[in-house]
């Protein structure tokens, strides 16, 4: 599909400070151009895919990963069956090293199967990774993360967290909706997901817009941007983001945090039972209902119970 979006606002020499005062609050995608492009394994990946993994071999644990493959007509998109009782690839767990010693050998072939290692978190398989390539807009705390593949194409998703994702070797196209969109993005099942977070049904690429109708709204709020080696990408929480993986070898690092107090509860349980309790009733008690959450939940009219006393609210 060929079709113009909003760009995403770009930012260069983005420092701590910047992030903190005035990227992070505005809950916009931002662009942070050339944020990691001094980290020697950005570098190392500029000189050739062989290089990099030279490179990252002597951090090398001897983990195992998680690895998705779908042959090559399916485009590198992983998504459903059609029959929506399984999936159009498989995955597997080898050994990091194996992994990526595969996706080397492929890059001469035209039309190689997809191969993707997904979201392996870097202490466990690269020990001292971090140590020379690290961003410091992010908690020391927050664990990095490492994507490499080939062309492959991740559907539309969010993820409950705010997230920096680093482009370390290749070209990556990120395609943005707000949270708001959501019922113009046919969401997926929430209990039987791809990896973890529930995904838009509707191909970004081959829309099926008489079957999806309403995803041509989605589409006017669409942005995108296309990062290079050493570009990194500001994604706010619950932003829905698809990213297309634009050459035979690619590498991502990324870094997911989240501020909001760790024991609030799981958000989903909330959901599921409000989806039991609330959504079959009557709609004049729907909207009853309606009015509680946005005055005890969503706080529309200010503080909900600042009318009593301290000690009793």
């Amino acid at each position: 599909m060929t079709r113009e979006f909003h760009k995403i606002p770009e930012w260069h020499d983005v420092t701590f400070e910047v992030f903190r005062d005035e990227i992070y609050p505005r809950g916009q995608p931002a662009v942070l151009r050339g944020l990691v492009k001094d980290w020697p394994a950005v570098r190392a990946g500029a000189v050739s895919p062989q290089a990099f993994c030279d490179y990252v071999m002597p951090f090398d644990r001897r983990a195992q990963v998680g690895v998705l493959t779908a042959p090559s007509a399916l485009k590198g998109r992983f998504f459903y069956r059609d029959d929506m009782r399984g999936y159009n690839f498989e995955r597997r767990v080898e050994m990091f090293a194996a992994a990526m010693a595969r996706l080397i050998a492929q890059i001469g072939d035209d039309n190689p199967p997809a191969v993707y290692i997904e979201s392996v978190p870097i202490a466990e398989c690269l020990a001292d990774f971090t140590r020379d390539n690290r961003i410091d807009l992010v908690d020391a705390s927050v664990g990095p993360r490492i994507w490499m593949g080939n062309r492959v194409r991740t559907q539309t998703h969010y993820d409950l967290s705010d997230n920096i994702a680093c482009v370390v070797v290749g070209r990556r196209r990120f395609t943005l909706f707000p949270p708001d969109q959501i019922a113009n993005l046919y969401m997926g099942p929430l209990e039987f997901t791809i990896s973890g977070a529930p995904v838009s049904m509707v191909s970004l690429e081959e829309p099926d817009i008489a079957r999806f109708p309403r995803f041509e709204h989605a589409l006017e709020t669409a942005q995108s941007a296309e990062l290079l080696p050493g570009d990194a990408i500001f994604v706010p929480y619950f932003w829905w983001h698809h990213v297309q993986s634009l050459e035979s070898f690619n590498v991502l690092v990324n870094y997911w945090w989240n501020d909001a107090p760790r024991d609030m509860g799981k958000l989903y349980d909330c959901l599921l039972h409000a989806v039991l309790a609330i959504r079959d009733l009557p709609e004049s008690q729907r909207a009853a209902w309606r009015a509680v959450f946005d005055y005890f939940v969503f706080k529309t009219s200010g503080e909900p119970m600042e009318h009593l006393p301290a000690g009793v609210r």
